[in-house]
Parts: C-alpha cells; structure tokens; sequence
C-alpha cells in the first residue's frame, strides 16, 4: 500500500509542486488549502489528489482533518508542513494582529500538524515530517520581523523534534529556499527582479518549485534515513550557512 503525505498549503506555488512530485513518486498525497475554493477544485480536478480545507493555525482544525484524511486514506506517515503567509512591515509600523498571523500560521501550525500525527508515527515506527522554511528564517529580512522569527523557529522545532523521534524513526528535517520562481515572486516588477534579486544570487536564476520537490522527495523516501534534524539549504549559493 502506498504511503499517505499531507502537504499543507498543497494546492498551489511550490506546496502544488511537492503534492505533485509526491503523487508521482507513488505516494498517496492529500493536499491542504486555506481559502481558495476555485483554485483547490480545479488543482483536485487537474491532479486527481485529494484537498482538504482547514487552517493549520486552529490545532482544533486541524486534529478533524487528520483524521478525515486517516479515514479516508489511512494514517499520514509523510507529512510537509508547507503552508504559510506574510505580512510584511517594519517593525515600527507592524500591528500585533500582523505580527499573531504570521507566527500562528507559520510557526503554531507546525506544532498544530505535527502534534496531531506524531503519535501514529510513533506507533508504526515511520514518519517523515519535512518542513519548509526560508532563507529568511536564516538570514533575516528587512520588514520581516514575524516572518523571520517564524521560520528561524521552524528550524529550532525541527532540531528538537528531531532528536525526541529519531530512535523512533521518525526523521524531522526542514529545507530553506531561497528566491523560488512561484506566482507571488513573478509579480515583482521586471527590472526589480532582474537588477536586484537576481544578481544576489551567484547560480544567476531563481530556482524552481519543482527543484524544492525533488527537495522534499528525496527526505521522504527510505533512501534519507540517516538524515535528520537537518535543514537543506535550496537558494543558489545567496546565502551559506
């Protein structure tokens, strides 16, 4: 039987690639939105994967569609914690509810998710649990102050939970992309993008969903057991860690 992966804001940008290339590698994939009702049908009719809406922000939320997606399919032993949202501002013009939004979905949705499937995984000795963060969360970013934090936290998340499930085996790791050639990023003005962004990046060219897919693939297969408590650093050389 094959194997069920959740990708949680998986039905567009590079949560749309990984629920694909999951699909292909032979998983069984069920992919999560929050809002968009027309663009999740026709993702489920263009792909033949299942959607399921809730907010990964609500543990309550959450927990139901767990265990609609085990009902439906059976227990999620891959899971990408993919969703996420900005708010962009300076910290000295940034409102609390910018700052609550970005850490509930960004950072208390990890918890959310992952609280909700650990003990499955732990009960059939497998899990994956591959987060994605951002270059960002590494190097900071000028109006990104909750961002940031978020996903700087998603990685101090993914190194504890790590080292609690790794004689379980269960692997816990994240991946950090840097500039991704997603709808949101080909909005950028012409000239922006190719006089700012893309001469800080030495490879010369944004990356691709489908290289963070390839990204996630590999984490989840059995070939990536030795690997956890690690963060893939996917931006084309912008930034080394």
């Amino acid at each position: 039987m094959a194997r069920v992966a959740l990708v949680t804001g998986g039905t567009r940008g590079i949560g749309r690639a990984i629920s694909e290339g999951l699909k292909e590698a032979g998983y069984t994939v069920a992919a999560s939105y929050a809002g968009n009702d027309e663009a999740a049908a026709a993702f489920k009719e263009e792909t033949g994967i299942d959607v399921y809406k809730f907010d990964v922000g609500n543990f309550d939320a959450c927990a139901a569609a767990i265990a609609q997606i085990k009902a439906d399919h059976d227990a999620i032993e891959v899971l990408v914690n993919n969703a996420g949202i900005t708010r962009d501002k300076p910290l000295h013009k940034m409102e609390k509810a910018h700052w609550d939004a970005v850490i509930n979905t960004n950072l208390n949705g990890l918890f959310n998710m992952c609280r909700n499937v650990i003990d499955d995984m732990r009960g059939a000795g497998f899990g994956r649990i591959i987060s994605i963060s951002s270059i960002n969360g590494q190097k900071g970013q000028f109006g990104q102050t909750n961002y940031a934090a978020a996903k700087a936290g998603d990685l101090g998340f993914t190194k504890a939970l790590a080292l609690e499930t790794a004689s379980k085996g269960i692997t816990v790791n994240a991946i950090a992309p840097g500039y991704i050639a997603t709808e949101m990023v080909m909005a950028v003005p012409e000239d922006v993008l190719n006089n700012v962004i893309i001469p800080q990046i030495p490879v010369g060219r944004l990356g691709q969903p489908e290289e963070i897919a390839r990204c996630v693939t590999f984490l989840a297969s059995d070939d990536a057991g030795l690997i956890t408590g690690s963060t893939l650093t996917a931006n084309g050389g912008q930034y080394m860690v």
